[in-house]
């Protein structure tokens, strides 16, 4: 039987037990209660008459995913990604795919794709009945600009033509209420035909925004009349030049939620102070009878917090822009694109989701937790083999006396240990012969206490092979070791009745000389030395791991030499690696440590 040579489709993520948790527990009340269930469904989204033309919804719940197309995914956003689309899975809900694109200087289709291959790599989709797009904010411009003009007409809006430096000072602080603007109290009129000549183009940047009038001494600063609308001459990636003013994200997300008809908006605690303008906001447009009620609630919990790494968009996109990584899929980068290509499967990052839980309290959450759900999730998949990191050349003086001068004996190993149950394991085949190359680690001439392996006079296993006696080295000018000698022990082959004739304390990996191949291997660490590189305002420059990348030139057995990009193995006693997915190739292999056998971080 031989063993798959490509990477195996991403399947669903191991069988674990769903943790309850307070976003769970909210779910399961709203479904018990029915506050949804009068929702009614137009197949796509629309305004309160749309939606009340529609059918009942099917979907128990709606949740959504709403990334802003200005960089790369990262892992704090897969943990959002599986709190999401697994929520609404496990509760008969569907879960939106929404590009939250009103920021047209920072956005491109570039980001845009990447997303949504992280999606589905991830192992979930955004498909429902009669759409199968994902959703973006900027279909909805049209409703936000008439959701302005109802600001504006009841009362609830108004232009600001302050300076931002104006309007920076006079908002107040924590212990100091905010000042009103002298524009403040224009009527609705005089506010409407303005904010028409900011859509029309009559205003350069800068020179106005729309804001929310609510309360400018309000305790929470977010209330004091927030801006709405900017004026931003600037192509859009999906609208083209149709707009030069722009919703803010704040004023944006809630009206995208109404409209997609969203259940539970579940976002990440930096948000719970925007909530109460959450709600304000969707009160004020079911009011003017353009949102149908009940209005979506949103939901913080803690964002992740994982050490040794970085999730700042700006500061990694300092890492690739000052070429400390070599780009987003660096596999020393916490970015999506970045984990699958260090090896990390959908499955280990959906373990990882689930086991550290929901919670609405921040915490740091050590990194070998996320590389222990990676092990745990190849160990009974990853296909075995043996590869010599650091090689020497280990010459058996007496093979041709023995076995034949130019012999090659054929050797086999499982490439499986534990196959699944009822199935035949795969098997690897390699050769033996006068030379082979071991592990540079592996001899010493003056052994330490404890070890087992060469020395002059210890006999050890050469995996799947024979048992061999060390009888020395040869070294060159400069004392450097070139070459083990030992003497191979006659019937005493793996798989063979003299296998168990001669007791030996260790087995060694190995690869032979006539079928090894040479591979580059990329040693990949952890970025970052300091467990926590920029908190307290630090430069996280400067906690850079010198000793995140080391590149060796490996031998690798004859069963590795035709893995496809992407498929996963266990170098024995090395780890688990992948086949480089950008530069691995035939004739040419390149494999990237994911992780180690064992967390052996110091």
């Amino acid at each position: 039987m031989s063993i798959p040579t490509s990477a195996p489709a991403a399947t669903a993520a191991p069988e674990v037990t769903k943790t309850s948790n307070f976003l769970r527990q909210i779910i399961e009340h709203d479904l018990d209660k029915g506050t949804y269930a009068s929702r009614r469904w137009a197949g796509s989204p629309g305004d309160a008459a749309h939606h009340a033309a529609g059918a009942p919804d099917p979907a128990k719940i709606r949740t959504r995913f709403p990334p802003e197309p200005n960089g790369y995914l990262h892992v704090g956003h897969a943990k959002s990604i599986c709190i999401n689309f697994g929520l609404a899975r496990d509760y008969g809900g569907v879960c939106h795919l929404r590009f939250d694109d009103t920021n047209p200087e920072k956005e491109d289709q570039e980001y845009v794709d990447s997303i949504m291959d992280a999606v589905r790599w991830l192992g979930f989709d955004w498909s429902q009945p009669g759409n199968d797009q994902p959703y973006q904010a900027s279909d909805y411009f049209d409703f936000m600009y008439r959701a302005a003009e109802a600001l504006i007409e009841t009362g609830y809006a108004y232009v600001d033509e302050q300076t931002a430096e104006e309007m920076r000072t006079n908002r107040g602080d924590f212990g100091k209420p905010g000042i009103d603007s002298p524009y403040r109290s224009r009527t609705p009129a005089e506010n409407l035909a303005r904010f028409r000549q900011m859509r029309d183009g009559a205003l350069p940047d800068g020179a106005a925004v729309l804001r929310a009038k609510i309360d400018m001494a309000s305790p929470n600063i977010n209330l004091r009349d927030p801006a709405i609308y900017r004026i931003k001459h600037a192509s859009h990636h999906h609208t083209g030049d149709q707009w030069c003013i722009y919703p803010m994200y704040t004023f944006a997300h809630p009206i995208e939620d109404a409209l997609e008809q969203i259940t539970h908006s579940i976002c990440t605690l930096e948000f719970e102070d925007q909530r109460p303008f959450y709600d304000w906001l969707l009160q004020r447009l079911i009011e003017a009878g353009l949102l149908a009620a009940p209005a979506p609630h949103q939901y913080e919990f803690a964002r992740l917090n994982l050490t040794y790494v970085v999730t700042s968009k700006r500061k990694l996109a300092q890492l690739v822009n000052e070429g400390k990584v070599s780009g987003w899929d660096d596999p020393r980068m916490p970015t999506i694109v970045g984990l699958r290509r260090r090896g990390y499967t959908p499955e280990s990052l959906q373990l990882f989701a689930e086991r550290i839980g929901v919670t609405k309290s921040d915490s740091w959450i050590d990194y070998s937790t996320l590389e222990g759900c990676l092990r745990e999730t190849l160990e009974a998949t990853a296909h075995r083999g043996m590869v010599v990191l650091d090689p020497v050349k280990l010459v058996l003086t007496n093979w041709d006396e023995v076995m034949g001068a130019g012999h090659l004996e054929p050797c086999v190993l499982p490439a499986l240990p534990h196959p699944p149950a009822g199935t035949e394991p795969p098997l690897r085949h390699f050769q033996i012969g006068k030379e082979v190359w071991i592990e540079r680690e592996d001899f010493a001439e003056v052994p330490p206490k404890g070890y087992k392996r060469l020395f002059p006079g210890n006999k050890v296993r050469l995996k799947g092979g024979y048992v061999i006696e060390c009888t020395g080295c040869t070294k060159d000018a400069h004392g450097q070791i070139t070459e083990v000698l030992a003497t191979v022990v006659p019937d005493t082959k793996s798989g063979t009745p003299g296998a168990d004739s001669v007791k030996v304390k260790a087995a060694i990996t190995w690869v032979g000389v006539s079928d090894g191949i040479q591979a580059e291997v990329r040693m990949y660490d952890r970025l970052f030395a300091d467990a926590q590189p920029d908190a307290g305002g630090k430069d996280f420059l400067q906690a850079l791991n010198p000793n995140s990348l080391k590149v060796v030139t490996a031998i690798i057995e004859p069963s590795l030499a035709h893995a496809q990009p992407d498929a996963k193995f266990q170098f024995e006693r090395h780890g688990y690696f992948v086949a480089d997915r950008v530069d691995h190739a035939p004739g040419k292999p390149v494999f990237n440590r994911a992780v180690g056998l064992k967390d052996s971080w110091a």
